[in-house]
């Protein structure tokens, strides 16, 4: 866990992250044309989605884990090589795949370690620890975005990054490869060995178990539409960047703060694991009115900024771990994917709300899904 830890740590201290939006603007990109390329993203991403999750069944997670690092630094070498809406596209392109290589991946290799530790009950801690040293990597990344974008500009920054994600695919040598395991039939017996299938035969095991009960669809939906809110996060630079008052070699740290509350609220997920449909609901409901106010800005809305991120990094932790919970473990990533796959498509309906209605619809949006929520996972 601790080499998972350090991975989620080092993967996550791109200096360009904070500034990539900015980054977009300055090379004369409109909010719309932002928004464009966010939507290429999330697509790109939605179609590898699945199949890269059988990837991650049938092979080696930790290669599986590597080729998205490495797809990653290939995304930001093309923004900084080749500037432009196109330039722009094909990297998030390559990011989109990369991404959809993590997702699942992450996941299924932290349960599946802990299981074969004969601790599974202790993954909804553990994983709020990993998502929240992502979020805690966003402090040493910002502080090297400042001074690497006052003193040099956009390039170091990019370049830096760059470097930053070929360093965590490296890290990902060093990982064990778990045993893949079912569930066993007795309780009280040990776990089985997975069977050893196909590519095909695993992507078609996996898409069996996502859709064939209705206890798993509505943990993965659910997990869907948390997940999918976290789209706004793409957006954080913008609502904090393009406040008058607000420079941009200061947009970094401010950022920090918003990021620093997230691992907060995703360390928290693991003591809020217990939550059934109506306490998420209520989160949710929560995680908008504070939207609505840090619409708002100044020193108030950072904070209702900072507030909402971190309830939604905690709706997130426990969703997955309702997903984890009632997976059998043949092609676990697989299905996770399904549910990303989900998250994608509510991150296009996030972006294509913020598009038309900014921040305040966004909130409106996610009052209206607290319902929702509450009965996908109201006997889950």
């Amino acid at each position: 866990m601790r080499l998972l830890v350090g991975w989620a740590l080092l993967a996550d201290a791109v200096p360009l992250y904070p500034l990539y939006a900015l980054f977009f603007a300055d090379h004369g990109m409109s909010g719309a044309e932002i928004s464009v390329l966010f939507a290429i993203w999330s697509v790109s991403g939605l179609v590898a989605e699945v199949p890269s999750g059988a990837l991650s069944d049938r092979f080696s997670r930790r290669r599986v884990l590597a080729a998205g690092g490495i797809l990653q630094a290939a995304a930001y070498a093309l923004w900084l090589l080749a500037p432009g809406l196109p330039g722009f596209a094909a990297g998030f392109v390559l990011w989109g795949v990369g991404g959809a290589l993590f997702s699942g991946t992450v996941e299924a290799l932290v349960y599946e370690t802990l299981g074969a530790a004969g601790a599974v009950d202790r993954y909804a801690g553990v994983r709020g620890l990993v998502t929240a040293a992502e979020h805690a990597a966003q402090v040493p990344s910002a502080a090297a975005a400042t001074v690497l974008v006052a003193t040099g500009g956009y390039g170091p920054v990019g370049w830096v990054s760059v470097g930053t994600c070929l360093a965590a695919a490296g890290l990902t040598c060093a990982f064990p490869d778990p045993p893949r395991v079912g569930p066993p039939d007795d309780e009280d017996a040990p776990a089985e060995p997975a069977e050893d299938l196909s590519y095909w035969r695993t992507l078609r095991a996996g898409l069996a178990e996502a859709v064939g009960s209705r206890t798993v669809r509505g943990a993965l939906v659910g997990a869907a539409v948390v997940g999918g809110v976290g789209a706004l996060e793409e957006y954080f630079p913008l609502i904090v960047g393009q406040q008058p008052a607000v420079p941009l070699v200061a947009v970094p740290g401010l950022l920090v703060l918003v990021a620093l509350a997230g691992a907060a609220g995703a360390a928290l997920g693991g003591r809020a694991g217990g939550l059934q449909g109506r306490g998420l609901g209520a989160l949710l409901v929560l995680a908008a009115a504070a939207l609505l106010v840090a619409d708002h800005g100044g020193a108030i809305g950072l904070v209702a900024l900072g507030v909402h991120f971190a309830l939604q990094q905690c709706l997130q932790v426990v969703t997955d771990t309702r997903v984890q919970e009632r997976l059998s473990g043949r092609a676990r990533a697989t299905v996770i994917s399904v549910s990303t796959l989900g998250m994608e498509v509510a991150s296009l309906a996030v972006v294509a709300t913020w598009a038309l209605g900014g921040t305040p619809a966004v909130a409106l949006g996610l009052l209206g899904l607290a319902p929702a929520l509450w009965w996908l996972l109201r006997r889950v």
